[in-house]
């Protein structure tokens, strides 16, 4: 049997042979009738460098960038617009706290006198009505058993001052 194999191999191998003449012959035929062109280099324009006129540009790292359009050079305008200075003069201790940071934890009565208790920063601080409170210039409005509501002036998208009404719920924790 692995004569009988070998012989077999032998005549595949002598067939091989003889069709890569074949081939070779082809590939010589077809390669004479080839012809290659290649196009040229394009020419290079030379470099012409542009003008860069910084002084007609906007500087991005000016302010005026994220100011409203409403509001620039237009301080000083409108009924509702906050008084910053007299919001330093006051220095209160609640104004430098989002009310999104704030928690009502209770309400008590001191001398017929409503009061919540507001835990912010780790530390129970006690607003009435007409108290500041907040980053958004907010005064304290009314004072329930279950919320403290508070109007605040902000500016909206065309840089106008308008009031908004936010509220702090009571905080309950489960199992109390």
């Amino acid at each position: 049997m692995n004569k009988i194999l070998v012989a077999v191999m032998m005549a595949l191998g002598l067939t091989a042979c003889s069709n890569q003449d074949d081939l070779e012959a082809w590939m010589e035929g077809a390669a004479r009738d080839l012809k290659v062109s290649i196009d040229p280099i394009p020419q290079m324009t030379p470099y012409e460098p542009a003008p860069y006129d910084v002084a007609s540009l906007l500087d991005p790292f000016n302010s005026a960038k994220i100011v409203p359009a409403g509001r620039r050079g237009n301080r000083g305008s409108g009924p509702l617009e906050p008084d910053y200075e007299a919001r330093e003069l006051r220095n209160n201790i609640m104004e430098r706290y989002a009310l999104e940071s704030m928690n009502m934890i209770g309400v008590l009565n001191l001398n017929n006198q409503t009061m919540a208790a507001i835990l912010v920063d780790n530390l129970v601080r006690q607003v009435k009505l007409g108290d500041y409170i907040g980053v958004d210039f907010g005064v304290v409005t009314q004072i329930t058993d279950n919320e403290v509501t508070i109007k605040e002036v902000v500016e909206n998208q065309n840089g106008e001052w308008v009031e908004r009404i936010n509220t702090l719920k009571l905080q309950v924790k489960e199992g109390a």
